[in-house]
């Protein structure tokens, strides 16, 4: 035989034993995988196909899903969770997650096979153990012997017995650790904490302990959880209550009312009163045992409570404790184990559903009237929820119909079976066009309960023409905001072929962007609009639609459909910010920008044409439309108003238009153009210093303040001018002037302090204060300070008022004297010289004579000096010639080394004013002689800077402030005596040049 004919043969058989459905299949897999964890491969594993057939996952949704190809099941994005699975809620038994593969040959078209298999789900430790409450409260009585056992409360775990409770510790303080232990018991697999009793107890002396006991699983790492285990200490009671047996256990049939009763415990107490008197209490009960089953307290009936459910739960178990009423109770338990019977209360379930290629739509199937006999058109799945001959159901197909059921697996159960429904005789379209097939299914319980379920098998004609639309592309304008359900277009497509082939479906094809938008009647191909279109969203939609005949398979056409959307004024216009907020800088001219603001309108055409306007139009702001920019009409001051708030109004150019609002704020940031104004003191006051003063004690403090604003308002204090001896120290930051060593008598009298106040902005302003000390111990005439004071106001800042000037003129006077003895000499010392060197020439000339040469006329004749001896009277004290005036280069740079900072000038000239004072006055008066009290001071024409600078008669204001910037020299007063300009770059003297003008003034 060829080897082609024994593979065709042997393919056959193969086919032939896979014809119904593989059964048996089973897997492992650990709950909570990650997704896409292979679980097994069909193909691989069991030997089915793995080209030309598709596999399809008919049951195991969420958890599963199937590659169609090579039959891999996979995990999902839903993990599986073993303790919230329903058929896994006995902890004893294993857990199966059920799957069902249908397998179908796309090459020979044969009905599909139908794979089952379990996969058990493995538990992993992924639950705690929990204590019912994190205070549990033990009682035990003070007569308790030592070795007594108490029962605690049980710890739960979801998990399964590996993984579940495994131990328990107890962990006692030192109080308690010599009276209590635990002992872990087993009953039945469980692990039971007792607590023993270990040494003698006085409620007397301690009525409670405070315990902490731990539950550990057994997984791997173990979890755990803890509680506070408090033992209160009770009176005495001699005699424990005696259950009548070790355990009970009874039968429920499930569905029984509530208040029927189950079971009746017994215990009994030999002790008298109260302590015989027993209360029965549910212990170690875990849900759902508290919810279905309650104990009768007296009586120890134990009575239905919830609805019992067989097919929830089938085994109750739980403990009874009977206590007595003694001032101690004492207790025992027993153990119950209640069985929930089944009742045939469940009809069974018939599923009908799609197998394979074969889908289902709303209850109907649709087959073609060439499919060969035996060809599968759903799988029929019944079921029963009960147990047992209640759960045996026989299924048939009801009437006379060309259809029946076939088992689709050898490994079904007697609650759940499952049946391909396929044909019997050919199918002839022509003579019947449409089945209602009737499932029956009767299950073999007392009585019998029975339930239905149908399917429609529609037969269709062959097809062999497709629709057409004339034309294949349908363009439509249509207005946005229209009513839902309003029509857009109708599209007509026709079909050559007859009768049910030729009846069309229309449908959408739609995609991301037209779904949900568009409806068509699947009959007449009328187009409506099913929801409000918005042309600002998208103002063009296009799409095609389907013509389907109902032929199987079905033929289709398809047309292309363009919807242009017309605009409406439905859009207000919209600032792109809720408000905006612009900086602008003070001072800035009118009409300049200060801030832009953007709005659209989503509409199109005149709609979305915007005029912008301000409001309130108070004449400050105007804004340009078509920029959005917003324009100033005044200059900003921002000492006079720091913010300005109004709103803008958009209206488009729709009919009715629509408008908008927004609210602006314009923000005046400082600039600055504010000078320091200096609050105290007055230029025109004085305080008086007692010589006595300690250094670093406080003398005065400077105040001032700036109208401006941020750096342009942190001021910067310093003394400009008038401590030559720095006897005084200004804190730059608060103004506060402080002495700084000790005053000796040269220190006496009046000292003026130039402060000049600046600011941290830039470019830089500042202000000039006089701040007058006198130095004396007492005021005994006060004009003659204030006249000081006075004379000062006139003085140039660039002289030093500090102290007694005599002091420091007999110093120079000193110096003159000591200078002109010295020139003396030097000037012997040279005659004497040229005398000696002379009479030596002489002596060498006579030596050195030769006759007949004709000596030289001026040989030893002595050079004559200058035409002009006022050289020489010069040294006799009559004043030099001054000093060539500064040009203007050295001017500027001599001003701007002094900055109003003279105390460089060690020896500063001093004002001397003639005053007539008794001589024993204690003032210092006797110092200055004048016969004005405001004198003004007219500079000698010798002085170095007289022919520059003051020629004229400087006057001073008497209030505080000097101001100017840090880029000018100009100083302008502050107060209403300010109306003159004083240049501040006065020449540097040099000492030789004071020394002069102080002979000049003894004179």
């Amino acid at each position: 035989m060829d080897l082609p004919v024994v593979l065709f043969l042997l393919w056959g058989l193969l086919l032939d034993l896979l014809s119904g459905a593989v059964g048996g299949i089973l897997y492992r897999v650990h709950e909570e995988q990650p997704p896409s964890t292979l679980i097994g491969s069909l193909a691989a594993d069991q030997g089915l196909p793995d080209t030309g057939h598709l596999y399809k996952l008919e049951v195991g949704t969420p958890y599963l899903r199937v590659d169609g190809k090579t039959g891999d099941i996979f995990t999902t994005e839903i993990p599986i969770d073993r303790e919230t699975l329903k058929d896994c809620r006995n902890k004893g038994k294993p857990c199966f997650l059920e799957f069902e593969v249908s397998v179908t040959d796309l090459i020979q078209n044969q009905s599909p096979r139908l794979v089952e298999g379990r996969i058990e789900v493995q538990d992993i430790n992924d639950n705690t153990p929990q204590f019912p409450s994190p205070v549990l409260t033990l009682s035990v009585p003070e007569n308790t012997h030592v070795g007594a056992l108490f029962s605690i409360s049980l710890a739960t775990d979801k998990d399964t017995e590996r993984n579940g409770v495994a131990d328990y510790t107890l962990t006692a303080g030192p109080e308690a650790v010599a009276l209590f232990g635990l002992q872990v018991a087993e009953d039945r697999g469980e692990k039971l904490p007792q607590l023993i009793v270990l040494g003698s107890l006085d409620r007397e002396r301690k009525d409670s302990y405070d315990l902490t006991i731990k539950a550990v699983d057994g997984g791997n790492p173990p979890r755990y959880s803890s509680a506070l285990l408090r033992v209160v200490i009770a009176d005495a009671n001699d005699n424990a209550p005696q259950f009548e047996k070790s355990s009970y256990e009874a039968e429920v049939a499930e569905n029984s009312p509530v208040g029927h009763s189950v079971l009746q415990v017994k215990a009994n107490d030999s002790d008298l009163g109260p302590n015989g008197e027993i209360e029965y209490t549910l212990h170690q009960a875990v849900d759902p045992v508290p919810k279905l089953l309650r104990i009768d307290r007296s009586s120890g009936i134990i009575y239905v409570k919830g609805p019992l459910d067989y097919e929830e739960i089938n085994n109750l178990k739980f403990y009874v404790v009977a206590r007595d009423k003694g001032p101690s109770p004492k207790s025992s338990k027993t153990y119950v184990s209640i069985d929930v019977t089944d009742q045939n209360d469940n009809a069974p379930a018939v599923e009908i559903r799609g197998i394979g290629l074969v889908t289902h739509s709303d209850g109907v199937a649709n087959i073609s009237e060439d499919m060969p006999v035996g060809t599968a058109v759903a799988l029929v799945q019944v079921s029963d929820k009960d147990e047992g001959e209640n759960a045996v159901v026989t299924c048939v197909v009801a009437g006379d119909v060309p259809f029946q059921l076939r088992p689709a697996s050898d490994s079904s159960v007697d609650n759940k079976r499952k049946y391909f429904l396929q044909t019997t005789t050919p199918l002839d379209y022509e003579r019947v066009r449409d089945y209602r097939v009737e499932i029956v299914a009767v299950d073999s319980g007392n009585p019998a309960l029975s339930s239905t379920n149908s399917l429609k098998v529609q037969v269709t004609d062959t097809n062999d023409n497709s629709p057409i639309f004339s034309p294949t592309l349908f363009e439509v304008e249509f207005a946005e905001e229209n009513q839902p359900g309003e029509k857009v277009v109708d599209v007509v497509a026709s079909d050559a072929d007859s009768g049910t082939n030729a009846e069309l479906v229309y449908s959408i094809i739609a995609d991301s962007s037209t779904r949900g938008l568009f409806e068509i009647d699947p009959n007449s191909g009328e187009i409506r609009a099913r929801s409000p279109l918005d042309r600002e969203h998208k103002e063009r939609y296009e799409f095609r639609v389907n013509a389907a005949d109902k032929g199987v398979p079905s033929h289709k056409g398809t047309a292309t459909v363009v919807i242009k959307v017309l605009d409406r004024n439905d859009n207000d216009p919209k600032f792109m910010l809720s408000g905006y907020s612009f900086s602008v800088l003070e001072n800035m001219s009118p009409l300049s920008p200060v801030g832009m603001v953007t709005v659209q309108d989503m509409d199109k055409g005149e709609n979305a044409q915007v005029q912008l306007s301000v409001e309130p139009d108070v004449g400050k702001f105007v804004i340009q439309n078509g920029t959005g920019t917003i324009l100033s009409s005044i200059s900003f001051d921002r000492e006079k108003e720091s913010s300005y708030t109004f709103r803008l109004k958009a209206v488009d150019g729709g009919d009715p238009p629509k408008s908008s609002y927004v609210g602006v704020t314009i923000n005046v940031l400082d600039e600055n153009d504010n000078a320091p104004v200096v609050t105290k003191p007055s230029n025109s006051s004085f305080i008086r210093l007692s010589p006595m003063a300690a250094p670093d004690s406080v003398v005065e403090v400077v105040e001032a303040e700036d109208i401006d604003s941020g750096s342009n308002a942190e001021l910067v204090y310093s003394i400009a001018g008038g401590n030559p001896h720095d006897l005084f120290y200004i804190t730059p930051s608060n103004g506060e002037i402080t002495l700084t060593k000790e005053l000796t008598r040269k220190h006496n009298g009046l000292h003026r302090l130039v402060v000049k106040v600046s600011d941290r902005g830039k470019p830089s302003h500042h202000a000039i204060a006089l701040v007058h000390i006198y130095v004396n111990e007492t005021i005994a005439n006060v004009s003659h300070v204030e006249a000081l004071v006075g004379h000062s106001l006139y003085t140039p800042l660039d002289m030093d008022i500090a102290g007694d000037p005599d002091y420091g003129l007999a110093a120079q006077r000193s110096n003159i004297v000591y200078g002109s003895l010295a020139g003396v000499a030097g000037v012997v010392t040279v005659i004497v010289v040229v005398v000696f060197i002379r009479h030596r020439l002489q002596r060498e000339a006579k030596s050195g004579y030769q006759a007949g040469k004709k000596e030289t006329k001026d040989l030893y004749a002595p050079k004559q000096g200058p035409k002009s001896g006022k050289g020489r009277k010069g040294k006799k004290g009559k004043p030099p010639k001054s000093p060539k005036p500064l040009g203007e280069d050295e001017e500027v740079s001599l001003q701007k080394s002094l900055k109003f900072n003279l105390d460089g000038v060690n020896d500063s000239p001093r004002i001397h004013l003639p005053l007539t004072y008794p001589p024993g006055s204690p003032d210092l008066g006797r110092h200055y002689r004048s016969n004005s009290p405001l004198p003004s001071i007219q500079l000698q024409a010798q002085s170095p800077s007289a022919s520059q600078k003051h020629q004229a008669v400087q006057e001073l204001p008497a209030a505080n402030t000097f101001v100017g910037t840090g880029g000018d020299d100009n100083s302008t007063g502050s107060d209403q005596y300010s109306d003159y300009s004083y240049k501040t770059t006065q020449p540097k003297y040099s000492t030789k040049t004071m020394l002069q003008r102080h002979q000049s003034a003894v004179m």
